[in-house]
């Protein structure tokens, strides 16, 4: 490598959770903007990874976030939705199905559900990160509670010996 070559920089702890959250949040966002206008998966992630994640505008910073996580999510939300969507069902109360949910609420519901399904980040984890998920989509309601709530009974089903 010459010394004009630019090395990757070996991120922290903190800087690999922090992209991790973000990834988190660009989920939530991606899988709301393909509810809302029917634009298939490919491009949705294309145009997060093309025009968002990372990038600077004369108006705002788009944080860096761990590409492999994010993708990671989109793929496994898209792939276990029904699956996803029931354990969320059974996890509301019943005069309130999923699809009566807000579609933000849904959108992180689903990317919570899908990171639960694997077994790399631990149930707890996967709670505490997307409850502040929530509280950046409404930081002045309840929902936060709420989702930290729909996300426990999710985790006490998809991850039993968690608990």
């Amino acid at each position: 490598m010459s010394e004009d070559s630019p090395r990757k920089k070996r991120l922290t702890q903190d800087e690999r959770r922090e992209r991790k959250a973000a990834a988190r949040f660009y989920a939530v966002q991606a899988l709301f903007q393909m509810e809302a206008s029917d634009v298939p998966v490919g491009e949705i992630t294309r145009q997060f990874e093309t025009h968002r994640i990372g990038a600077e505008t004369a108006e705002e910073i788009w944080v860096e976030a761990d590409l492999n996580h994010f993708r990671r999510l989109i793929d496994t939300t898209v792939s276990q939705q029904g699956a996803i969507d029931q354990m969320t069902d059974r996890a509301l109360v019943a005069k309130w199905p999923i699809a009566r949910i807000d579609p933000t609420l849904r959108a992180l519901f689903r990317a919570a559900g899908a990171e639960m399904l694997g077994a790399e980040t631990p149930a707890r984890v996967v709670i505490s990160q997307f409850v502040d998920v929530a509280k950046a989509f409404f930081p002045e309601g309840r929902e936060a509670n709420f989702v930290n709530a729909v996300l426990d009974h999710m985790a006490r089903e998809a991850r039993a010996a968690e608990f």
